[in-house]
């Protein structure tokens, strides 16, 4: 018998899994790349030629550890938003931040409210610290404020988790809820807004900043909008206090000197960022028209993706499955009420073709299964 140093309790119950399996795995196990990317909500459109520049520059440095501070990129964001850097910190994408905020704020038992069915990664750290999630159900296409607000009150819950706009279904409140629904919320429970598909939304769904606001948190990333997941270059923005307790745990040789360039770069690059939003925009209406050319309605989105209504749980694997098939990787969401959907990513025109056609005929294959 193999004696080895045993996991924490906490660590032994937990399932080996991950909150999502990645297309790199799935391409593997196909023995083939797939001809459309369009489920992982990345950018496809490429960033910005500046920040590709800044990369390669960057590159001739990346002997010496980035500057732990992120001051330069926070400075510039400072002034992007209105508030002042010590209101910014920075970090390996939204996903890095919110495992960090898990260690500031569960322990063993803590409460957590979110929505069911909303953003499985912070739900995967939450269990991960050993907290209690408290899972509000969606109204209708939306996550339900005031489903989230009671929630926060009778479980006396310290952090509550929403996501405007909404991810998996791509719809989103206009930033008058949202405020009144900060507003309402106990002083002390942390609201942690998510805007990671902030710059895909119209204006008007996005409150103004309140840095003195000690018990909300906003997200932001570089991963959407700004086409560099793979740099892994998310921020929070929030009362000064606040943002000075995440070092006390953060990896602060975390943020390598080359994302903090091209993030920066990409910042700046204000023309190349107005005219991928335009493209983004085009695409959310392509893959709706597609939708519609097949008699399937689609959610109005705020992301860069859509959801695509399929009429039901079944079908909506069964076209999922037969996207997959076709070499096009999709994906849905799992919740009951939810789960009738695809979620598109949205990309450019060549992987659009590819999907219009295959799309068609999953869609095909799948009604002559039933």
């Amino acid at each position: 018998m193999t004696i080895r140093p045993p996991l924490t309790p906490l660590a032994e119950s937990l399932p080996s899994t991950v909150p999502f399996v990645g297309p790199e795995t799935q391409e593997r196990a196909a023995g083939r790349p797939f001809r459309a990317r369009l489920g992982a909500n990345e950018n496809g459109f490429g960033p910005s030629p500046k920040a590709i520049e800044a990369m390669e520059n960057a590159a001739h440095h990346v002997w010496k550890y980035g500057d732990p501070e992120s001051s330069d990129l926070r400075a510039a964001l400072a002034q992007e938003h209105g508030v002042k850097p010590e209101n910014i910190v920075v970090g390996e994408g939204i996903d890095g931040l919110l495992g960090l905020i898990a260690r500031l704020y569960i322990e063993p038992g803590t409460p957590v409210v979110t929505s069911l069915g909303g953003y499985p990664t912070f739900n995967y750290h939450v269990v991960g610290f050993g907290g209690r999630l408290v899972p509000v159900p969606y109204s209708g296409d939306h996550e339900n404020l005031e489903g989230l607000r009671d929630a926060a009150f009778a479980e006396k819950a310290p952090l509550v988790y929403f996501a405007n706009p909404d991810n998996p279904m791509g719809t989103w409140w206009e930033a008058d809820e949202v405020q009144r629904f900060i507003e309402s919320l106990p002083e002390t429970s942390m609201l942690i807004l998510d805007e990671a598909y902030g710059e895909t939304a119209p204006a008007s769904a996005l409150p103004r900043f309140e840095p003195d606001r000690p018990n909300v948190l906003r997200m932001r990333t570089f991963s959407k909008a700004y086409a560099l997941a793979g740099m892994r270059c998310g921020y929070a923005i929030g009362e000064a206090q606040t943002i000075r307790a995440f070092d006390k745990i953060r990896n602060h040789f975390g943020m390598p000197g080359i994302t903090q360039a091209a993030s920066l770069a990409a910042l700046q690059d204000k023309a190349y960022f107005q005219e991928t939003l335009k493209k983004i925009s085009a695409s959310r209406e392509r893959i709706a028209a597609i939708a519609a050319a097949n008699g399937l309605a689609s959610v109005p989105s705020a992301t860069n993706f859509v959801a695509v209504d399929c009429g039901g749980k079944a079908i909506a694997e069964a076209v999922m499955q037969g996207l997959l098939d076709r070499d096009v990787f999709v994906r849905k969401p799992a919740t009951p009420g939810l789960d009738r959907c695809i979620r598109v990513s949205v990309g450019p025109e060549n992987e659009m073709d590819v999907f219009e056609q295959a799309f068609a005929e999953a869609l095909a294959a799948a009604h002559n299964q039933r």
